[in-house]
């Protein structure tokens, strides 16, 4: 039985819920497409500022821990920024724009549900509410091929990667008889066997589908190009986030996933994300290609923290999802600001960055900021979670992983400086795409600049992130 208390720990979650609700009853009532993200942005705000107000605790199924929390607050951020992005997507769009919001919103909710699981049915349930409604969004623009294209190859892969997921949940269950992780580390408290190590490497495989973790990665670079702006900007933050919190608790909370077997496997499938996701992008013409299989590489670096397992991974995890999303974000907020699905298909082949600099100087700015921290430059927040993951794994003693990671940031430096470089080069006649003229006095040119002065504030100045993840790291 829920009690009022619990009911004040899931108050965020319940708010976007109702948010969703609310904007379904209003789209009944009358369209109309300012209002919709109006409500949608209002609804995500608001769980946001009652997100410091949640007591913690363990409602039926969930843990309201600090972990829960920061990255409760890193979903609804991103979760909003997505929002402001997608009304100017949206706005040149010919059909129904509001149905968008709705399938944004419910995904959150899910997202919300998942990083608190504390229990494998409610890991299952949120991972669902969290896919079901990312294969309509990046359909969503269904009269481009590509788009429909990636709706449907995602929706077939997410479907395999959870047979994977409950099949390894079977086994687990049917070994120790729980599926409250409590009860799972109570159960294992001694030795692994084949059947516990079978159904722990099965969820790894699930969940390694939903990172893109290599040789699971091959939906992704499709699906980034194929969908929507929008819709690829959120798969990219607020659902990766989500998993890897997840399999991240799982990790901390079953002793099976430290045995040595399965150590050694995750450490041979972070070596191959590292170097494969930095070597695929190497010679990509196209933007949003490149930047998936960028992700691909970070949460590389990122599976360091699920090899280490020790007090100080979910501090690291924190420094770097937060400066993984912020820099992701605002790269894909320039695609978007410069993507419109009236306008054909989105602005993400290399040629139309070209000498982007002369035209929009601000824009090409943000651009580049974002792109020195994917690099991990110095002065930069990209450079901040580098050197958390390189430190962690240097005090773990897990040289492997540390020269995988110098080397595929070696590999990595290149193509990002050949991006960077294209935004500088102008070439007479070249057919150009623009942003209109007033892109900086609309909310997501502001928001962009903003997520801009962020990433350069956090590289110089850490000190209250890294205070406020430790804050919650021991909570």
């Amino acid at each position: 039985m829920l009690t009022a208390a619990d009911l004040l720990t899931l108050l965020p979650l319940i708010i976007v819920g109702s948010t969703a609700v609310l904007a379904m009853l209003a789209i009944a009532w009358r369209r109309r497409h300012g209002l919709t993200a109006v409500l949608s942005g209002a609804g995500l705000l608001l769980a946001l500022v009652a997100l410091p107000l949640v007591p913690g605790g363990a409602p039926p199924l969930m843990a309201v821990d600090g972990l829960a929390l920061m990255a409760g607050t890193l979903v609804l951020l991103s979760a909003l920024v997505t929002v402001i992005l997608s009304h100017h997507y949206l706005t040149g769009y010919i059909g129904p724009k509001e149905e968008f919001y709705l399938l944004l919103l419910c995904a959150t909710a899910g997202a919300l549900g998942l990083v608190a699981s504390d229990h494998l049915a409610m890991l299952f349930i949120s991972l669902e509410l969290l896919s079901m409604p990312l294969y309509g969004m990046l359909a969503y623009s269904f009269r481009a091929e590509k788009s429909l294209e990636a709706g449907i190859k995602y929706l077939v892969l997410s479907a395999a990667a959870t047979a994977f997921l409950l099949f390894g949940m079977a086994l687990i269950y049917a070994r120790t008889g729980f599926l409250d992780l409590d009860g799972v580390a109570g159960a294992l408290s001694g030795e692994a066997d084949v059947w516990m190590l079978a159904g722990a490497a099965l969820m790894i495989v699930g969940l390694g589908f939903k990172l893109s973790v290599v040789p699971f990665h091959l939906w992704t670079p499709d699906v980034y190009q194929g969908g929507p702006a929008p819709a690829t900007i959120f798969l990219a933050t607020v659902s990766k986030l989500a998993v890897f919190v997840v399999l991240l608790r799982l990790v901390l909370a079953a002793p099976v996933f430290h045995s040595e077997w399965l150590q050694t496997l995750i450490t041979v499938l972070a070596l191959l994300t590292m170097l494969g996701g930095n070597l695929l992008a190497l010679f990509q013409a196209n933007l949003k290609r490149l930047l998936g299989y960028s992700s691909i590489a970070h949460f590389g670096y990122l599976l360091v923290v699920i090899v280490a397992g020790n007090a100080l991974a979910t501090e690291t995890t924190g420094v770097y999802l937060i400066t993984y999303l912020v820099t992701t974000l605002t790269a894909f907020g320039v695609v978007t600001l410069l993507s419109s699905p009236f306008g054909g298909e989105d602005a993400d082949g290399l040629p139309v960055y070209r000498g982007l600099f002369w035209r929009r100087p601000y824009l090409a700015a943000v651009m580049t900021v974002s792109f020195l921290s994917l690099a991990g430059i110095p002065l930069t927040a990209g450079f901040i979670g580098k050197f958390y993951v390189i430190a962690l794994g240097v005090a773990e003693g897990r040289w492997w992983l540390v020269g995988g990671i110098v080397a595929g940031s070696a590999i990595g430096l290149y193509y990002y400086l050949r991006v960077m470089v294209t935004l500088y080069l102008p070439e007479p006649g070249m057919r150009r795409r623009d942003v209109s003229n007033d892109w900086g006095s609309r909310l997501g040119g502001i928001t962009l600049m903003a997520l801009a002065v962020t990433i350069l504030v956090l590289g110089i100045y850490p000190a209250p992130m890294i205070d406020w993840v430790q804050e919650l790291s021991i909570g």
